[in-house]
């Protein structure tokens, strides 16, 4: 039975892109984008406490002075609350913007968020007021497939950055043949973030498009 994701993955052409240039897939929470320090800024004009003293989401939302974090239900009802709301009001990552347009001169560039479907116009407009005209893909649960899906459309070299360690295990098992690097934009979470040798780490954006540049050349 063929994957359901590579059935509904849209083809290069559609977005826009090539299959005649390298491809880097990259994703936007804590990779483009600072998601927690925007999410705590939403948090705290609602009351809330975002205390990020350990690699989680809903586990680091308190109420002022609590002992226990708030009930992931309503965490994740604050989540939604901020995808719908404010997810467009986050900052760029330092450097991701320059280092996007550097890639963009000799590859295709999309971006691959996992992000609730009433997002996706807070999240494209976010990309194009900050020099990021990508054409954008929303995914729910591991980005394998999808991926898989789409670099098979290209026989050029692929890359993929995300900051969470189940996504890029995930394109490693459905798409080997892509490059996978790991990158935390927040400074606070980089102590905190697991990481793997299956996966070059690289938190400062200049260093990690050398990288790039290197895994789409060869």
């Amino acid at each position: 039975m063929a994957d359901p994701a590579a059935l509904s993955a849209p083809r290069l052409s559609d977005l826009g892109l090539s299959q005649d240039r390298p491809l880097v897939i990259v994703d936007v929470d804590e990779v483009l984008g600072l998601f927690m320090q925007g999410f705590g800024a939403f948090l705290a004009a609602r009351g809330y406490e975002f205390r990020v003293d350990r690699f989680a989401l809903f586990q680091n939302i308190y109420r002022p002075g609590a002992a226990e974090h708030l009930p992931i239900d309503e965490g994740k009802q604050l989540f939604d609350d901020f995808f719908r709301t404010s997810c467009g009001e986050i900052e760029p990552t330092p450097g991701a913007v320059e280092a996007l347009t550097r890639l963009g001169r000799r590859a295709e560039i999309l971006i691959l968020s996992n992000a609730p479907a009433n997002a996706e116009a807070l999240r494209a407009d976010w990309l194009r007021r900050h020099g990021l005209p990508h054409p954008l893909i929303l995914n729910t649960g591991p980005k394998g497939p999808v991926t898989a899906a789409i670099a098979s459309q290209t026989p050029n070299p692929a890359a993929f950055v995300d900051d969470l360690l189940p996504n890029l295990d995930s394109v490693a098992e459905h798409a080997p043949w892509v490059a996978t690097f790991q990158h935390v934009a927040d400074e606070r979470l980089r102590p905190l973030a697991p990481s793997s040798d299956k996966h070059p780490r690289i938190d400062d954006w200049a260093e990690l498009a050398d990288a790039i540049e290197r895994a789409i050349s060869a």
